[in-house]
């Protein structure tokens, strides 16, 4: 029996909704055309996006899977889940940020399972090996339901001062999950300055993956907590899940939509309702700049798609599928 049929109150939210902006440059130069970030095959023969639907097919059944994506994306994700069970795709009717887009994920999950327990997965990262960050999700999973009014977000171990990722303070050390060290968070710190971020690094900060396992009750008592302005919004869409009138309710909520961050509004505003689970033995990134892909590659001894000229790089590489 898999995993994922022993586990049949499993759900995965995939977030594939952003435009890649960051990457944009270096995407046009390579492709001749923008190509959001997580639908390109850096490496290997899979895109990101397709890494993390694997990823997340593991552990859940592809039918309690839920696919963020913007209008635009619609072709491309059409060919790259070709082989693919392709869940629940949501197109957003406009991008209003993370938050926004892990909840219109959760309010589909909510109204088919409330007693369904998420794990949360941004589709533009980088995982290695990803047997190890796998074993990582289960004990996340199975911490998320002994403390179901907690997320337990994974963590990575910083090796450098990051301005761009959100940072975590660890308070008490709570215990064990399987053979990674579980952390009460003290502060959350989304994109902190120099002096912070240095700060942090040294009293054993932690790096914020975004990669998250809660329980949906838990996750909506939050946004109510964070975000009511919305959250008013996702009920009203909620109601209309599964009715003729499903399509024009979720346009006219984005209409009046806020913009949300999941890190800096909802993460930073609940600390007290964190707990991370620390990863190690494997290597993580958030693929937003291209010298983040060019060390990565670097890291794991493999050989990019793109010309390395695109971005200045050359080291010894092999050719591995990845």
């Amino acid at each position: 029996m898999t995993y994922a049929m022993q586990h049949q109150e499993l759900w995965s939210i995939i977030l594939a909704g952003g435009e890649g902006e960051r990457l944009r440059p270096f995407v046009q130069h390579w492709l001749g055309r923008h190509k959001p970030k997580q639908y390109c095959t850096f490496i290997g023969t899979r895109s990101m996006f397709q890494h993390t639907v694997d990823r997340a097919d593991q552990l859940s059944s592809p039918e309690r899977k839920v696919i963020i994506i913007a209008r635009s994306h619609r072709r491309e994700v059409s060919s790259q889940l070709a082989d693919r069970p392709p869940g629940k795709l949501l197109v957003q009717p406009a991008n209003r940020d993370t938050a926004v887009g892990a909840f219109l994920g959760l309010t589909y999950v909510r109204a088919c399972n409330p007693q369904a327990t998420v794990v949360l997965y941004p589709s533009d990262h980088f995982v290695y090996p990803e047997e190890q960050f796998a074993k990582v999700v289960r004990s996340a999973v199975r911490t998320a339901n002994l403390v179901p009014d907690h997320l337990v977000l994974l963590a990575a171990l910083p090796d450098r001062i990051e301005l761009e990722y959100g940072w975590i303070q660890p308070g008490q050390h709570i215990g064990w999950a399987g053979e990674h060290r579980l952390w009460g968070v003290e502060a959350f710190l989304e994109k902190p300055d120099s002096n912070r971020a240095m700060q942090a690094m040294l009293s054993g900060g932690l790096w914020s993956t975004l990669v998250l396992a809660a329980k949906v009750e838990a996750l909506w008592e939050m946004g109510w907590r964070c975000f009511p302005e919305a959250m008013d919004l996702f009920e009203k869409f909620e109601e209309a899940i599964g009715t003729s009138e499903e399509d024009e309710v979720l346009e006219a909520i984005y209409n009046v939509m806020p913009t949300r961050n999941f890190s800096s509004h909802l993460l930073q505003c609940v600390p007290d309702r964190i707990a991370a689970i620390e990863m190690n033995g494997m290597i993580w990134s958030d693929w937003g700049k291209p010298e983040r892909i060019v060390d990565t590659i670097g890291r794991i001894d493999s050989c990019p798609k793109f010309p390395l000229e695109h971005i200045g790089a050359t080291w010894p590489l092999r050719s591995e599928n990845i």
